[in-house]
């Protein structure tokens, strides 16, 4: 199998975002490449063609890569539920939870059963795997359980690139700490040293370069310049890093940052958009007043909603309805946004029977199947007959307490529900703002309310978008990265 590997000294050096340049370079010199990631930990998913979950970042990589996302490319996908347990996904399929304790024992060699064989599809039908591994491959006590870095790197005889993060600083300690934590078969196919995020002035640099690639023996193949473009991140930690710069924005979109908030990339067109701001608020910080509020999607709903009550911002957000405001549920939000939520088998951890925010006329009952699906429906508001795709991820079946006081937002009523105010929404379906000319239209509403000028609703999807941001960071990425020696090898 042809195969390259990338792996970090650390989490967030910036994996993600250099095996999914790859993918778009090397495609764009043609090869028929694919992204692989043995194991992910991360609660932005994305659902196949197939109906399988894999990490959205995955996905990403496939759509940069030009071709479409599939199961193997991410074979086992691990979604903490905040118990110290995690949801086990493997080629797809939800197969149990497990703790962190006993995974190694239940599900090591099932996982690396999976991986050999994804790995072995994916050889049969691209000419080059780019793999990227997690966290950092010298996690001693981890190694033997390590299912990601350099077990799969050896299993492919891989070149592999050691990606740092200089801006967090100790990035020459950082590399020659991992190398000498590698084994003597894993440091031989360290064939690069990827320094990332870099904001200074490159003469500075270049001593430290010179003694690095002298101590090491490994060449420095890249430095890649800070890239102030948000890509989609596999956990929350980076919306900590993520602040409000638009100075001309003209609306405020909160997004409440649920303690296991899931699928946050829904809300990456929105950040697309010049005229919003889109601002995380924690459960103990104040809701403000914000143009809309949206309650996103969590791994552990009734958790995540006791905690909204435990915090005020529950009854904030009451409040908030109660004096014109709109609020919009994805998900696990659109199920706090009913009356009442249950959980008989205690499947999410938290069994009984709980109050929700009451802002709209639905039950919702936890169940152990999951539905997993892409879709594609009309739209009866904000504007009727647009056509919208997404995609559903979710445990609960939920049930309209009184149709009479709400109208469905699509044309399939499972999906979703407006008030009769068109102020709470509320909806199953991942995706939504993706849609270019949906997105607009609810903006719109905003924009109303505000005296602003309605914004033009025939624009392409964010796909588009997406492209457009994929090949902005090719080109970066291209530029400074010679991948000379990896390919000749």
């Amino acid at each position: 199998m042809k195969a390259i590997m990338v792996v970090g000294t650390t989490s967030h050096a910036g994996k993600s975002t250099i095996t999914t340049a790859l993918c778009r370079i090397l495609s764009r010199r043609g090869w028929r490449v694919t992204p692989f990631k043995g194991q992910n930990m991360a609660l932005n998913a994305y659902v196949t063609t197939s109906g399988g979950e894999i990490g959205y970042a995955q996905a990403v990589q496939a759509w940069a890569a030009g071709v479409t996302p599939w199961v193997e490319m991410n074979p086992i996908l691990l979604k903490p539920q905040g118990d110290m347990t995690s949801q086990v996904i493997i080629k797809g399929k939800s197969v149990g939870k497990v703790s962190a304790t006993d995974y190694y024992e239940q599900y090591f060699d099932r996982g690396w059963q999976a991986i050999e064989e994804s790995l072995q599809q994916l050889a049969g039908e691209f000419d080059l795997i780019i793999c990227e591994g997690a966290g950092s491959p010298a996690e001693i006590n981890l190694k033997h359980r390590d299912l990601t870095n350099m077990r799969v790197a050896r299993y492919l005889n891989a070149p592999t690139l050691l990606v740092v993060d200089i801006d967090r600083g100790g990035a020459f300690a950082h590399v020659v700490g991992t190398l000498e934590l590698l084994e003597p078969e894993e440091r031989a196919l360290i064939r690069g040293v990827v320094i990332n995020k870099f904001r200074g002035q490159r003469s500075i640099l270049d001593p430290g370069i010179t003694w690095l690639e002298k101590r090491t023996g490994i060449p420095v193949l890249g430095v890649i310049p800070w890239i102030d473009q948000f890509f989609p991140a596999e956990d929350s930690l980076s919306l900590l890093e993520r602040q409000p710069r638009k100075l001309n924005s003209e609306l405020t979109i909160a997004v409440i940052r649920l303690p296991r908030i899931s699928n946050f990339t829904d809300f990456d067109p929105l950040e697309a958009e010049s005229s919003v701001t889109v601002k995380y608020i924690g459960p103990k910080q104040s809701l403000g007043h914000p143009d809309a509020v949206i309650i996103p999607g969590s791994k552990t709903t009734i958790a995540d909603l006791l905690v909204l009550q435990q915090t005020g911002i529950a009854q904030e957000i009451k409040n908030y309805v109660a004096a014109g405001g709109t609020v919009l549920g994805i998900c696990g939000g659109y199920q706090m946004l009913g009356q009442m939520l249950a959980d008989p088998e205690g499947i999410e951890g938290q069994e009984g029977r709980y109050e929700g925010l009451g802002l709209l006329p639905l039950k919702t009952m936890i169940t152990s199947q999951k539905i997993a699906r892409q879709r594609q429906v009309t739209s009866n508001l904000p504007q009727v007959g647009l056509p919208v795709i997404g995609y559903e991820i979710h445990q609960g079946r939920t049930q309209i307490i009184d149709d009479k006081i709400i109208t469905p937002l699509f044309d399939d009523v499972n999906l979703g529900v407006v008030d009769a105010d068109h102020s709470v929404w509320g909806t199953y379906l991942h995706g939504l703002f993706d849609n270019g000319p949906w997105r607009r239209a609810w903006l719109n509403g905003l924009r109303q309310q505000r005296g602003l000028k309605s914004l033009a609703t025939g624009i392409p999807n964010y796909r588009e978008q997406r492209e457009a941001l994929l090949d902005s960071l090719a080109d970066v990425v291209g530029e400074h990265l010679d991948l000379t020696p990896i390919l000749s090898q």
